[in-house]
């Protein structure tokens, strides 16, 4: 029997569009959004399952249909079918997530094929960066020629990283910040994921600060309008509308919605300019894989993370 790949991909678009393109192989969709919510090592396994279920339905109110997930996943179960495993992610933090956590699980399940990777980002003749669905059929045949096989101490990083993600202590992160590696985003990814913690001066994110910078410097007209510049501003984070919706409900302290306007309240004002910590009041218990944001603030002048001071204990 003849082998042939096996793409993994980032969501439904892009297999529609890998389809389109006629690409050789079997495609298995990744349908999860792991940069939320707890996880645990074993990715699929009954715990996890069982974590990502009560997160989705408790943060938003959603009913995750474990089986279709676990559907896709059994494509991982025949190797011999394979000739190698393509794996197709994005430079943000929402898919790097996703892409340890898979990787993390290939080698879980002793899958010896050649590994690569095709990522999304700098395009030529294009200063900002992209993401794989926006790119033209060319791009992405390109792309795929150009796909780059991860080595032994690349996926050794991947696994690492998981591993912490899934921990208590995510300042072990920190080095990989500095580490070279074939994922060219991983760093940025890193850096972005320790900035989502409440900085200690304001107990404000910094993509809280930066929704909070847009409503004072822009003319906004709705929820909804200010939805679509904290999506299109929101750097190496690669948030949906879901996730970015839920930011800015938890930021409406800051600010007063009037007929066809949106403006900073005097709170608003105060926590840009730094004047508290309103980390409580914005009480965004949301979970990274294995910590609380809650329970951890960032301190930009010592570049890490530390215990808050109402869970010192």
């Amino acid at each position: 029997m003849d082998k042939h790949p096996l793409h993994i991909t980032n969501g439904s678009v892009l297999t529609n569009r890998l389809n389109d393109l006629t690409i050789e192989g079997t495609i298995l969709t990744w349908q999860e959004m792991l940069c939320e919510g707890p996880t645990v090592e074993q990715v699929y396994s009954d715990e996890f399952s069982k974590l990502r279920k009560s997160f989705f339905s408790d943060f938003y109110d959603i009913d995750l249909v474990i089986p279709e997930i676990k559907s896709e996943l059994d494509k991982l179960n025949t190797p011999e079918k394979y000739s190698e495993i393509i794996l197709w992610f994005e430079y943000d933090l929402f898919c790097h997530i996703n892409m340890i956590a898979i990787i993390s699980l290939i080698q879980k399940q002793k899958i010896n094929l050649p590994l690569y990777l095709i990522c999304s980002g700098k395009v030529d003749r294009n200063k900002n960066l992209k993401g794989l669905t926006e790119l033209n059929a060319g791009q992405l045949l390109k792309h795929y020629r150009d796909k780059v096989k991860l080595t032994p101490e690349d996926i050794d990083i991947a696994i690492t990283t998981w591993s912490i993600y899934c921990g208590k202590d995510h300042n072990l992160l920190k080095p990989f910040i500095v580490k070279k590696s074939s994922f060219k985003y991983l760093s940025n990814c890193l850096k972005a994921h320790l900035e989502r913690f409440p900085e200690t001066k304001d107990g404000l994110n910094i993509m809280e600060r930066n929704i909070l910078e847009i409503v004072k410097d822009k003319t906004i007209r709705s929820k909804h309008h200010l939805l679509g510049y904290a999506l299109n501003y929101q750097g190496y984070y690669g948030y949906g509308d879901l996730q970015v919706s839920r930011i800015i409900e938890k930021l409406s302290i800051f600010f007063t919605e009037e007929k066809n306007l949106i403006k900073l309240n005097r709170k608003g004002h105060e926590a840009l300019l730094g004047q508290h910590n309103f980390a409580i009041e914005i009480n965004n218990k949301m979970i990274y894989g294995g910590v609380s944001r809650f329970d951890f603030q960032f301190n930009k002048k010592e570049n890490k993370l530390i215990k808050t001071a109402y869970n010192a204990n």
